[in-house]
């Protein structure tokens, strides 16, 4: 897994591995809160990346013009 680090997000670094064939298998939040991505893992574990960048993608929290999954879905589109 390699991980990545966010800007403006509680979230300090997202860890990430997407298979060969594009499905993700492992999300690893470090910080954040928990149960939101605890939540994200379980709902984003053998999901195409093209899907979950989809869904993800331009999620704002709290005014900051991005958000954790915001974040995820730019990590996804550079793998």
């Amino acid at each position: 897994m390699h991980y990545y680090s966010t800007e403006k997000v509680c979230a300090k670094q997202i860890g990430v591995t997407v298979d060969y064939d594009g499905y993700i298998t492992e999300i690893e939040f470090v910080g954040g809160c928990d149960g939101n991505t605890h939540g994200l893992q379980n709902l984003l574990l053998g999901m195409k990346k093209e899907d979950a960048i989809a869904k993800l993608e331009g999620i704002d929290c709290r005014g900051r013009g991005t958000s954790c999954p915001d974040q995820l879905a730019k990590i996804l589109k550079r793998l």
